[in-house]
């Protein structure tokens, strides 16, 4: 997200990111609420108060004096606010420059009022919101054909095993991919079991977040990344942080779920040794569709030329060809294979109800901390990581990265290898910042159930199956219980400089 103020020093005043918080309370609140509970329930409901307090925010944009600028990309290779009011966006530095090569900075003012507004809504809304949904939502009904069957012993081998194979997949086919894949095969092999709120949570915290560390398609912020400039490969060498963290969460999974297992009735026990039934794949054409949209993203990216061409692809033709693969998917799955999946599109409505408000409300926090990002003194990679994830925790995880990615973008720090080529004020980035931006904002998604898309999704499809999952506070309790001494652990053996 490069949406800036008049100037770079200018920042919008505080109280505009209280819609913002408000979206944030609502979520978290309202379901504690019981007179509020069952009327949050309902997506239109959510899209309701979403809508309301994006209206808000849209209204304190039209209200200021000071004009929107836009710089040459918005971190999704996407013209965003540029275009509105028919400004051309400056053009954004190629991949490749050369080291120290300064990246384009050429700027265009909207006027105040109207015209801001309409600058903001595309740049949240054209340039952010509608490729993240995009996104989410072909992996989602992609995988939505995909079963896999069996109903296997709900052991705590078992359950380990279903968790590490999808943080693997996370990074091969995307957290969304992996987690519609495997959330409903886990939730049926643990149908028997009473205990399993804990099972879900890891779930979320392994496969629809940490997992996708790898490459830049298993994690939205490693995607922006590819886009500014990074290499495809580069992500692999973030595997000794994601080793730590899949590694340790694995065990600490397996030592909870034996206690829990122990705790099962026996009746529940039997049950689940009875109910079991080999495993098998149905929908594997599916398979073929990821890969399409995993090509997709690789390789339609704006302002880069497609491999082995001098070919740029058009704005918004990646989301296009995603949109067709969902359709392609819909056409060459047999309907039973959903039917047996219990898809719908309710948990997908829910997240762009949420999430077109986190959108547009966000972008008061965003530019503050684009303004003042650089006055806040970070230097360290500890600092980055812990910066980042924090952010990335009640922010989105994307837009933070980016955000992140610029300010150590224009830092020289002695004695840090740097990676050049990249889309920043110097073309290069010291490579232990680039490394602890990455790692917090992907790890750190897991945070709260708005970090991550994925999140909520996964939440929804446990809640559909009869799983009362924690409220907003109780799924933190997990992850400052659980997540919180890793970090601390990773930031000792990673981030010390």
């Amino acid at each position: 997200m490069l949406l800036l103020a008049e100037s770079a020093t200018y920042a919008p005043h505080i109280l505009g990111v209280l819609p913002f918080v408000a979206l944030l309370l609502a979520i978290a609140i309202l379901p504690l609420v019981h007179a509020a509970a069952h009327w949050w329930e309902h997506n239109r409901n959510k899209l309701l108060v979403a809508g309301a307090l994006a209206l808000v925010t849209l209204a304190y944009y039209g209200a200021r004096p000071t004009g929107v600028v836009t710089h040459g990309d918005d971190g999704h290779g996407d013209p965003a606010a540029a275009q509105a009011e028919g400004h051309e966006p400056a053009p954004a530095p190629h991949a490749n420059a050369a080291a120290g090569a300064p990246a384009a900075h050429a700027e265009k003012r909207t006027e105040p009022g109207l015209a801001t507004v309409k600058a903001v809504l595309h740049h949240a809304v054209i340039g952010e919101f509608f490729p993240f949904m995009v996104l989410l939502f072909s992996l989602y009904v992609i995988a939505g054909g995909i079963v896999v069957r069996g109903d296997l012993r709900a052991t705590p081998a078992v359950n380990t095993a279903i968790l590490a194979t999808g943080g693997l997949l996370a990074s091969l086919i995307g957290t969304t991919g992996a987690a519609m894949v495997l959330i409903r095969f886990l939730l049926r092999t643990n149908a028997e079991r009473k205990r399993k709120v804990h099972t879900v949570v890891f779930f979320i915290f392994i496969v629809a977040n940490i997992g996708g560390s790898l490459l830049p398609i298993g994690d939205p912020p490693l995607f922006l990344g590819y886009l500014m400039g990074v290499e495809f490969l580069w992500t692999l060498r973030l595997w000794p942080q994601w080793g730590l963290m899949v590694g340790g969460l694995l065990v600490i999974y397996y030592l909870w779920d034996s206690w829990a297992y122990r705790h099962e009735a026996p009746q529940e026990i039997q049950m689940d040794n009875r109910m079991r039934q080999g495993l098998s794949i149905a929908g594997r054409i599916n398979f073929l569709w990821i890969l399409g949209v995993v090509l997709a993203v690789a390789t339609l990216s704006p302002g880069k030329t497609f491999p082995g061409t001098s070919w740029e692809a058009p704005h918004h033709l990646r989301e296009i060809v995603q949109l067709v693969l969902a359709g392609l998917s819909l056409l060459t799955t047999a309907r039973e294979y959903r039917r047996e999946n219990q898809f719908n599109y309710t948990a997908i409505n829910e997240v762009a109800c949420l999430f077109i408000g986190i959108f547009i409300t966000m972008q008061v926090p965003i530019e503050i901390l684009q303004a003042r990002g650089g006055e806040l003194g970070l230097a360290r990679p500890w600092q980055f990581f812990w910066a980042t994830g924090l952010l990335s925790s009640f922010l989105d995880n994307a837009p933070t990265y980016v955000v992140y990615f610029t300010t150590a973008g224009t830092l020289t720090p002695p004695g840090l290898q740097v990676l050049s080529g990249v889309r920043t004020a110097t073309g290069q980035i010291p490579v232990e910042l680039l490394i602890a931006i990455s790692c917090g904002a992907v790890f750190m998604g897991a945070n709260t159930y708005i970090g991550n898309g994925p999140n909520f999704m996964v939440k929804a499809i446990a809640e559909q199956s009869g799983v009362k999952m924690p409220s907003f506070f109780g799924y933190m309790a997990y992850s400052c219980g659980v997540l919180i001494p890793l970090f601390l652990g990773l930031t000792f053996l990673f981030f010390r400089g």
